[in-house]
């Protein structure tokens, strides 16, 4: 079970990688005022999402719910800390799929907001992860 964990932990630090970096390149594509610039932005946020955070996340959902069970849900149920861990974890679902959808806004030249409100979104996923390895380190609930 210890493979499967530090396997778990690897796909969640890929896939933290990937919401960390696909914000800033928006940060720096939203501030690029020349197609070669716009062009390249666009292939390297499309080879990240579908390159690093999607399998990221995929195997960080698929190893954990194989931690969750073979430890024995009885354990989690009562959990109120693995019940808000789970909800943050739903939360990082959303984030990752509104990445996606700002993305494809970028690839079709549609994007409407400024760097300054990608810089504010960068942050987002550093506030998730520092509340997930309380919950999973400390167990405060």
């Amino acid at each position: 079970m210890l493979w499967i964990k530090a396997f778990h932990i690897i796909a969640m630090v890929t896939w933290f990688s990937g919401l960390f970096y696909l914000p800033r390149l928006f940060v720096y594509h939203a501030m690029a005022n020349d197609k070669i610039s716009q062009d390249r932005f666009k292939i390297m946020e499309r080879k990240l999402y579908y390159g690093i955070m999607t399998p990221g996340a995929l195997l960080t959902l698929a190893l954990g719910l194989w931690l969750t069970f073979s430890y024995g849900w009885a354990v989690y149920k009562h959990a109120f800390w693995f019940h808000l861990k789970l909800t943050l974890v739903g939360v990082l679902i959303l984030f990752h799929v509104y990445c996606d959808y700002l993305r494809r806004q970028f690839a079709k030249d549609q994007n409407r907001r400024s760097h300054v409100f990608y810089r504010w979104l960068n942050e987002f996923p550093i506030l998730i992860l520092i509340l997930v390895v309380i919950l999973a380190v400390v167990k405060p609930f």
